[in-house]
């Protein structure tokens, strides 16, 4: 490929770098020749590079869809320390920078912008976005959008969509943990020609692998010896599954003399941030964190990984260790690995399931409204009414656009309200005719409740026939100018109803089987992942060779020489001792208190909720009825599942 001057020139003046390796090369110029594009690297190869320099060459905004704050904030600090006009609309920002963001980004100041895709959703931030020019749009961790991915997001079907209605004329895809069947997905959803879909290997010859066969009341001793006995005051990252553990390894690892510090979803933003920041400094050079950390953390000095706790499948693993070592020096990646812990990690994805309960309930909801006609829904009110988790009932509303039965038309803000930073009358002298009299009607169908006035779209109907869009329209305007500050809530979206019948009777009970048997097909695949992962650790051939082979890379070496299979280890997993018999009486006594509440509530607890509530998994029900200090919340987080539920289903009969 013939390199393009004025990018190497961008390249080595703003970025600092003599040249590109050849994934980077090849993305970029397939950019800069108005190709979309796929960049499938490991984590830590340079992927952002291939948006951020073609940006500063396309004539208008890039567009990055980031999964995490986290992910926004780090690339966010390198461009601005590079000089780049680059900006996010998150929910960390005030109302006042969220406009003096949107107002650089309409008058061409700034080059990339970063939002998250639920942002998309918003109709306010639609109906801005639409009226700027975009060259390109960058979507990061793409293999959300993927059915047969590792962590599909049911939102991120929707971007082809937003594309179309955004004319935005090339994409760019981005992932580090994508089989050869989620590529193809990937490729079909965004209409990307194979030419243009660039695969580099996965295998990192610097970082040494090994699985260390242990059990579960051997792991800490083992951690502690892995850390005392490296090289001092190395940055190192201990991962777990749970919050809890991350604080009490953390709070162990303390006492034996290692200055560890904890990191999870669970404490305040300011911690995190702060915990964070130390550890990029070297201030802290221990972290135990769940997998909530190393999400856009660009440390490339971090010298060891090591997984305290299984990770969730061999593509978190692969990023998970891919955070070693990116600074091209030898790094240690670990995993005390027992099958102990394999119910937990199976118990996390039968807590996705929902009840065939509740998918029907969702079903007949839909078949209230008439074919043809609009079916609006608030998600997190949905989720808490059927006890179905956010990310599980966004997937069943796919399952259920898939089938035909509804199309997804628009999602909007069912409350607007707004406090006057000006006089009525003020803003009021600044339109005549039929503009002032619309302004009037707003104001008039806004009542105020001391501060602030909440807008009454169906009065502004009713009295003056003007339609919300309109009204919105207005209302950000009169933000944009300083005459009012503007709140928006209670996202609502739409669909269109389009088989009524399906959703009715017999044919409801057909529909929510067959919905609820996609489930239990997505489940299986994602314990499947569980056992190929322990299967990964227990191989007799290298270790470096089966992750690059599951990804499809055939380059990388049949024997590195640098993990624990090469060396001579092959790993047997110790498994879990046999759990003792729980009696009825015993199940009956850590159930009742979840049963009273409920009942309390005019709640009806069903097997399976039951279950997950003795396995420490968190629903719409355990948060409602504050499970937490419940005598039997998490008391069988260790057993199966299944044995779990076929008990309540005894226990309840």
């Amino acid at each position: 490929m013939q390199a393009n001057t004025a990018y190497v020139k961008t390249l080595q003046d703003v970025f600092g770098f003599e040249g590109l390796r050849g994934g980077q090369q090849q993305v970029v110029e397939n950019v800069l020749a108005g190709h979309s594009s796929a960049a499938i690297f490991p984590t830590g190869s340079g992927k952002s590079l291939c948006y951020q320099l073609p940006a500063l060459h396309l004539p208008h905004l890039t567009l990055v869809i980031s999964p995490l704050l986290a992910l926004m904030k780090d690339q966010l600090d390198f461009l601005r320390g590079k000089g780049i006009a680059a900006a996010s609309i998150d929910s960390s920002l005030t109302y006042d920078e969220s406009r003096e963001v949107m107002r650089s980004v309409k008058a061409g100041e700034t080059k990339i912008l970063m939002i998250s895709v639920e942002r998309l959703k918003n109709e306010r931030f639609r109906q801005f976005i639409s009226s700027v020019p975009i060259s390109l749009l960058v979507v990061d961790e793409a293999h959300c959008i993927s059915e047969w991915g590792h962590n599909f997001r049911p939102d991120y079907l929707k971007l082809p969509a937003y594309r179309t209605q955004l004319n935005i004329p090339q994409v760019l895809l981005l992932t580090a943990t994508a089989t050869p069947q989620v590529i193809d997905d990937m490729q079909s959803k965004f209409g990307i020609a194979q030419d243009d879909v660039v695969v580099t290997g996965f295998y990192r010859q610097n970082l040494d692998l090994n699985v260390l066969p242990c059990k579960e009341d051997e792991k800490s001793a083992a951690l502690v010896h892995l850390i005392q006995t490296a090289p001092a005051s190395q940055p190192t990252i201990v991962y777990v599954t749970l919050q809890q553990t991350a604080e009490s390894v953390a709070a162990m690892l303390s006492a034996n003399g290692v200055a560890a510090k904890a990191y999870h979803a669970g404490m305040a933003s300011e911690d995190r941030q702060r915990i964070q920041n130390g550890f990029m400094r070297g201030d802290i050079n221990c972290i135990v964190a769940t997998i909530a950390f190393g999400m856009g953390v660009d440390k490339a000095d971090i010298r060891a990984v090591i997984h305290y706790d299984l990770p969730k499948s061999i593509e978190n693993y692969s990023q998970e260790i891919g955070r070693a070592g990116r600074d091209g020096q030898a790094s240690v990646c670990s995993v005390l690995a027992n099958r102990e812990s394999v119910s937990v990690l199976e118990n996390f994805v039968y807590g996705d399931t929902p009840d065939i309960s509740s998918i029907r309930a969702v079903i007949e909801d839909i078949g209230s409204t008439p074919d043809g006609s609009n079916w609006e829904v608030m998600l997190n009110r949905l989720s808490r009414e059927t006890n179905i988790r956010q990310l599980p009932l966004k997937t069943l509303l796919v399952y259920l656009e898939l089938a035909g039965v509804i199309e997804p038309q628009f999602s909007y803000f069912a409350d607007y309200r707004f406090k006057m930073l000006t006089s009525i009358d003020q803003v009021m002298s600044h339109f005549d005719g039929e503009r002032k009299q619309f302004v009037d009607a707003v104001f008039h169908s806004s009542p105020k409740l001391r501060t602030w006035h909440t807008v009454d779209f169906e009065a502004l109907w009713q009295g003056y026939h003007a339609d919300r869009k309109r009204a919105v329209t207005a209302l950000d305007y009169f933000a944009d100018k300083g005459w009012i500050e503007l709140e928006s809530k209670q996202m609502t979206d739409v669909f269109r109803v389009i088989e009524n019948d399906a959703c009715r009777g017999e044919n409801a009970t057909q529909l929510s089987h067959s919905v609820h048997q996609l489930f239990i097909s997505k489940e299986e695949t994602e314990i499947n992942r569980v056992h190929a992962m322990l299967s990964l650790f227990e191989t007799d051939t290298c270790l470096s060779h089966r992750l690059a082979h599951y990804f499809a890379d055939e380059q990388a070496p049949v024997q590195c020489g640098h993990c624990s299979v090469c060396r001579g280890s092959v790993s047997l997993l110790p498994k879990a001792d046999d759990l003792s018999d729980v009696s009825r009486e015993q199940l009956h006594l850590w159930c009742q208190p979840l049963i009273d509440a409920a009942v309390k509530e005019g709640l009806v607890v069903t097997p399976e909720a039951l279950a997950r509530y003795l396995c420490g998994i968190a629903t719409p029900l355990t948060g409602r009825l504050r499970v937490g200090k419940m005598i039997g919340f998490a008391k069988m987080a260790q057993y199966p599942f299944a044995s779990i539920k076929s008990q309540c289903v005894a226990l309840q009969a």
